[in-house]
């Protein structure tokens, strides 16, 4: 394996799981959204820090990750786990194959999407970025993981401007959910919105960055998130937004689970 790429993925583990109080900070944040019990698609899944919280909270996973050497770390990980399903592959509006734009270095903004690329090349944190054409993966659809799978409690999606792509193999409306923003591609963050509301009637939260905690307090209408994703600034880093449908009750408090 290519040292920059040896040196990018020890990067990733550090910052996802040497971070002391990370995991108790992220199970706050899903508390009223991933029951005891439940069901949760994590789609783009990475080093599985978010799948080690699901998981903690008793929640079983079903972990999507393109990138084999990703991949390989998952299974190595967390694939004697029963409560964890490992699928290498990608997720979009149809099923197939494609080819990802990956980076050697930085391999957490690999991507699936060249016109995010673009968008997001030349600007603070990514211009010393560089994507080449990757492996080709296999692209697998929402609706097909929910028919193989279940209806998941929670989704979290983060995928380098392609989760709208994500979302338009979607057609149904799902419980919770989240999906990355960045300023520099907001328009494909508010794709998301609207897609979402084309299913169903929600609200949403934002967190930024790695903070694990709401930057807002009360769930808040579309256009409220809409207005919210417009008055951002230029550098002012990336985040997630969580969507959960209006009038659905609070997750349960889940367990800690004894290994977690």
């Amino acid at each position: 394996m290519h040292l920059s790429r040896c040196l990018g993925i020890a990067r990733s583990l550090g910052l996802y799981y040497g971070v002391p109080f990370r995991l108790s900070r992220m199970r706050e944040l899903y508390a009223g959204l991933v029951p005891q019990g439940g069901l949760c698609f994590d789609i783009g899944a990475h080093v599985g820090n978010r799948l080690r919280c699901f998981r903690a909270m008793g929640a079983r996973v079903v972990a999507l990750e393109p990138q084999p050497d990703f991949a390989r770390i998952l299974r190595v990980l967390y694939g004697r786990d029963p409560g964890v399903t490992i699928l290498e592959a990608a997720v979009g509006a149809e099923a197939g194959e494609a080819t990802l734009l990956a980076s050697i270095r930085t391999p957490t903004v690999t991507s699936l999407n060249p016109h995010w690329v673009a968008q997001v090349g030349n600007t603070l944190g990514f211009e010393h970025v560089d994507w080449a054409p990757g492996p080709t993966v296999r692209v697998t659809t929402l609706d097909s993981l929910v028919h193989r799978h279940g209806l998941p409690d929670f989704v979290k999606i983060d995928v380098e401007g392609h989760e709208s792509a994500v979302l338009a193999g979607l057609s149904q409306a799902l419980p919770a959910l989240s999906f990355e923003y960045l300023p520099a591609a907001r328009d494909l963050a508010v794709a998301c919105i609207d897609r979402l509301g084309a299913l169903g009637d929600y609200r949403y939260k934002w967190s930024t960055g790695e903070s694990s905690r709401f930057g807002s307090a009360q769930w808040v209408a579309p256009q409220a998130a809409r207005d919210w994703l417009a008055g951002l600034a230029a550098d002012s880093g990336s985040g997630d937004l969580y969507a959960r449908l209006a009038g659905t009750d609070p997750a349960p408090a889940a367990a800690q689970r004894p290994n977690g």
